[in-house]
Formats: structure tokens, sequence, C-alpha cells
């Protein structure tokens, strides 16, 4: 059966200061009247039934969850003690998804991404999941079609086309993986927007519980002993103590490094539907248009000879701009973010700054 995994431990720093250490990104109605935690579940709908979507996050971050998702099952969210990256938050899941379904099939995906259409997603899911029950070593990642030379995703080099068992090419565009790449610099992203073959990765997962189990032991085995200790705890009275142990000493690493990088069935499907991952404020401005002098605006916003700005207030807080030119105004209760739009990814640095400070009120 098809289960879905889905990753809700990031900070969204980048998002600071509507985002912060107990309303973190993917709490965020960044878009809409729902969260981008709801959004993502609302996507499973006649996909995945909810007794088969599990939520890996933070601890912190469990009661606030399960407010925004009271349809989900309590057993449906699983707290880390801490952050480790995405192979040890996978594999945890993998456990746990396993124990009630030994044949489980995983679709794994962050909980802050934007995708549409929802039928597309949901047609590009159903094909994955074929693949791997044609053959259930494969390991399927999804690619971006690259629109412009992105410096902060991954890049997947695809290579042969992928052909089903009759040696027809398969209903939608896939490929074998010849290479992961990373983050590139802006002559390498050019580069790879020129070549027509490398896809942005999405970040998003298709496989067998048991075989990302098997990957994991095959090439982390520390992390994966670790793993399995937890899971035989589960249901245990020493759970959370076993959990808080065993966790927190894994060495944190991605799932890219972990395994995608050194597994030999990975199949890349071209993503038929849009993608954002919403990293930072100037997503905003992409996904919600601008007016005719270029800026976005959400809540009550007075402008005069402002341009290709963003403003981000709320219903009753006024925020005037007199005279401002690509800048990010954000406005909260207890912070205000004032940016040059093109300096934004600083913002990471003025939450490290609050934190030297110690000033936690405001994380």
């Amino acid at each position: 059966m098809l289960h879905a995994v889905i990753m809700a431990g990031g900070s969204g720093t980048r998002f600071w200061p509507a985002s912060r250490n107990s309303h973190p990104k993917q709490l965020l109605d960044v878009l809409g009247d729902r969260s981008m935690i709801q959004s993502t579940v609302g996507r499973l709908d006649t996909l995945v039934p909810l007794e088969r979507v599990l939520i890996v996050t933070n601890q912190r971050l469990c009661q606030a969850i399960c407010q925004q998702l009271p349809q989900l099952p309590r057993a449906g969210v699983l707290g880390e003690p801490c952050k480790r990256d995405t192979a040890p938050c996978i594999g945890l899941a993998a456990l746990q998804v396993s124990q009630n379904d030994q044949d489980a099939t995983m679709l794994v995906m962050p909980a802050d991404h934007v995708i549409q259409p929802v039928e597309k997603f949901q047609q590009a899911i159903r094909f994955a999941t074929q693949l791997v029950e044609e053959r259930p070593s494969r390991l399927v990642t999804f690619g971006i079609r690259p629109t412009y030379p992105a410096e902060s995703f991954g890049y997947i080099e695809r290579g042969e086309p992928f052909q089903d068992r009759s040696g027809k090419p398969s209903e939608m565009a896939a490929f074998e993986v010849q290479q992961f790449r990373e983050k590139p610099d802006s002559e390498a992203a050019r580069r790879y927007l020129e070549a027509g073959k490398f896809y942005w990765n999405s970040g998003i997962f298709l496989w067998k519980a048991g075989q990302i189990m098997h990957e994991l032991s095959r090439h982390e085995p520390e992390m994966y002993a670790r793993l399995e200790t937890i899971g035989k705890a589960f249901g245990s009275p020493d759970f959370g103590s076993i959990l808080e142990q065993e966790f927190t000493a894994i060495q944190g690493k991605s799932i890219d490094y972990a395994v995608m990088e050194r597994a030999e069935e990975v199949v890349v499907v071209e993503a038929p539907f849009e993608w954002d991952d919403v990293g930072s404020w100037q997503a905003i401005a992409r996904l919600n248009g601008a007016d005719v002098n270029g800026n976005t605006v959400i809540g009550l916003h007075v402008g005069i000879n402002t341009r290709d700005s963003i403003v981000r207030t709320d219903s009753e807080h006024l925020v005037v701009t007199l005279g401002l030119q690509d800048c990010i105004v954000v406005h909260t209760p207890d912070a205000t973010l004032v940016a040059n739009k093109h300096e934004e990814e600083a913002v990471r640095e003025v939450v490290k700054l609050l934190d030297e400070k110690n000033w936690q009120q405001f994380l």
C-alpha cells in the first residue's frame, strides 16, 4: 500500500520574522487561507488515506501540527528530539511505516512546497508507484525542469530514457539518473540550464520502505543500527528515552549524500506539475504576482513611489512606504524586517545574530 511521509522539521529561517522556532514556515498561511502543511496533506486527498500519512517533525512542533490537522490520527505525528537532516528522518519513518505494512511503498516529501495542479501531482505519484511496484529495488525521485540558472537548488543530471518492460518509452518522461550535482555557482548553473539535461532536485521521493532501509543499512550502517534500536522500541514504555538517546547520537546526513548518490537503481521522473520550494520572501512575488508597479502586497499598505517591492503585514496594521525600490518589508507584532530584495539571503545571518545575542523571544 502507498504511505505518505511528510518531513516538517525545518525552521524556515529565511522567512523570519514571520517564521519562528515555535511557528515555522510550514505552519504559516504564506499563500492563502491554509498553512503550507495543511495544503501538503490536502494534496494527498484520494491518493493516500489519513491513516497512512506520517508527519515527522521536531518534538516542539507536534502539538501545533496536531492543532492544525485535527483530522490526522495522533499516531500520524512523530517528533524528533533534535535535527539530524533527512536521512535519519526518512529511515525512522520507514521503520514505523513498515511495522504494520511489510510491503509498504513510501512517498516522501517536504511540508513547505507549493505544487499545482493537484491532479498532475497525483498522476506523477501513481506513475512512480507503478515503477516501484514493477521493480521494488528502484528508487524514484522527481526532477523539476529548470526555468532559470538557480544557484540555491541541487541538480539531477539525467541519463538514458527509461523504458518499460516491453521496451517502449514510458507514459511519462522518466530517465535513469546519471549523476546528482551539488548547488552550483552561477557559471555552472548557467551551463546546466543550457545543456537541457539537468533538473532541479525537488526533494520528493518514492520507494519501498524495505528498500530504503536496506540502502541505509548498506551505506550508513552506524546510522541504521541506531535507527533499528529505536524501531524495536516503538510502542514500549521506554520509547521516549531510547529515541532521545539513539537519535541524538546519530551524525546527521541528507538522504542525497547517504543513499541517492550511491544507489544503483535510481530513476528520475520529470515532474509534470508546477513546483516552488518557497525558500524565501521573493517566492511570494513569484506565486502571487505583482501589481502595475511590480509590488506584491499582503495586508494593509499604502505606497508612494514604491516599486518592485514585497510588503507583508496584516489587516490591522498599516504599512506605508515612500520612495522604496527592490525592498522587502515584513511586519509582525514584535519584529519588522526591512531589507534590500537582493540581500535577502542575509536573513539567515540575522537569525544567527539574534541567537548570539540570546534574544530568544525573537526566534
